[in-house]
């Protein structure tokens, strides 16, 4: 089973107070031999390894049984390179979590922490949007998702029209007539086709979408396109309805995806980096990042893949603090230290749903700490309501409640 964003948001929710939550990441390798061995070799490494470093802080037991079952699992993986697996598990809380993923994990690892560890799959997601992939001809629409490098395939929404005997009649005026008629209704299909995919991205199954079919077909389909679904239209490539593949679909889809990926990461590094030098929406630097992200200020997160950077973290509020603080200043409570700093701001990204790009080898994003942030907003330009503005809206609401309210949910 593929994992989902919904599904992603409500691991990152979890917290263990006994630190018994194991997150378990199998990347398949290439065999050197028939046996298969060398993953499970691994995974037995890993498990004596997390084990040892429990013993050492008094919690013999925690997260034992999880283990054990993670070994028993490890017997039946396979290294064939078609899926990498993710499991999420606390027995204690009797949660067991597991996915297929893309063979494209940073590696097999096995975490036992507070939280469960996501890093690895938000490595993966990397601000993927929701994509959908339209393959259209004159008569027929075919809607496909793809979800973590997997293909899945909607329902046909359109049906091949009825074959017509043809005649041109009295004149040639039936088979104009008829001509006509098909036209009319090829026309009707595209603009049924672009009614659907308005339906679907305002219901949000998807956000980005690529287009698939000839030529010939665009000046039939784009001018019916409402203007936020063209707007969603990452790119497009030729296909044959009647003769393309799932898996060509799937290819050319990614490369298209992972193209578009990678332009706007560029982009939205250059746009950053400019706003934070001008003290616009951009910030850069572990520190002040950490306070945007707490004021709610972020757009999009920007994280390098050589992130180092010291912080502690609250275990009752949550707070994260880049002074190395023995206590919280929101609660009181005593702080601990955070290895991963990266890994300890993921829960707060996932559940505010922050686009998060990482970036690899970019050296002016060395220069700024490898950690930015493009905000929505800057808090402390914006400016405070004046007594008398405030006393004129509460004037209003008294006068005009159900106006007010109105205006207040826009």
């Amino acid at each position: 089973m593929s994992i989902t964003r919904e599904q992603i948001r409500e691991l990152a929710e979890f917290q263990d107070e006994q630190a018994c939550a194991l997150s378990f990441y199998f990347q398949p390798s290439t065999p050197r031999n028939k046996a298969h061995k060398e993953d499970v070799i691994l995974i037995k490494d890993l498990a004596r390894e997390a084990l040892h470093g429990l013993e050492s802080q008094g919690r013999k037991d925690c997260a034992r049984a999880d283990m054990d079952r993670v070994l028993r699992l490890s017997g039946e993986l396979r290294s064939n390179g078609t899926h990498g697996k993710a499991v999420f598990a606390c027995a204690a809380k009797n949660i067991w979590h597991e996915y297929d993923v893309p063979p494209s994990l940073p590696g097999t690892q096995l975490f036992v922490d507070r939280h469960f560890h996501l890093k690895p799959l938000a490595y993966l997601l990397g601000a993927s949007p929701l994509l959908g992939i339209v393959l259209v001809d004159r008569h027929r629409a075919r809607i496909f998702d793809l979800r973590l490098g997997e293909l899945t395939e909607r329902e046909d929404l359109f049906h091949p029209l009825p074959r017509r005997g043809r005649s041109d009649g009295f004149a040639g005026y039936d088979g104009g007539h008829a001509q006509r008629r098909v036209e009319d209704e090829v026309r009707q299909h595209f603009k049924n086709v672009a009614e659907a995919l308005k339906a679907l991205q305002e219901k949000r199954v998807f956000e980005k979408w690529i287009l698939a079919c000839q030529d010939a077909h665009l000046s039939l389909l784009e001018p019916q396109l409402h203007s936020y679904v063209s707007q969603a239209l990452i790119g497009r490539f030729r296909a044959d309805m009647n003769h393309i593949s799932n898996e060509d679909i799937r290819s050319h889809a990614q490369q298209i995806l992972e193209g578009w990926q990678s332009d706007r990461r560029r982009e939205l590094v250059s746009q950053t980096l400019e706003q934070a030098r001008g003290n616009g929406r951009g910030v850069t630097g572990l520190r002040r990042v950490l306070r945007s992200l707490e004021l709610g200020e972020v757009q999009t997160l920007l994280i390098g893949e050589n992130l180092q950077g010291h912080a502690v973290e609250c275990p009752g509020c949550g707070h994260i603090d880049a002074h190395l603080v023995s206590s919280c200043p929101a609660c009181g409570r005593a702080t601990q230290e955070i290895v991963d700093v990266g890994e300890a701001i993921l829960p707060w990204v996932i559940r505010r749903d922050i686009e998060t790009f990482y970036v690899k080898e970019d050296p002016e994003f060395d220069k700024v700490g490898n950690i930015a942030a493009l905000l929505r907003f800057r808090s402390e330009n914006v400016q405070p309501i004046s007594i008398a503005t405030a006393d004129q809206l509460a004037k209003a609401g008294a006068a005009y409640p159900g106006r007010l309210r109105r205006f207040a949910s826009r």
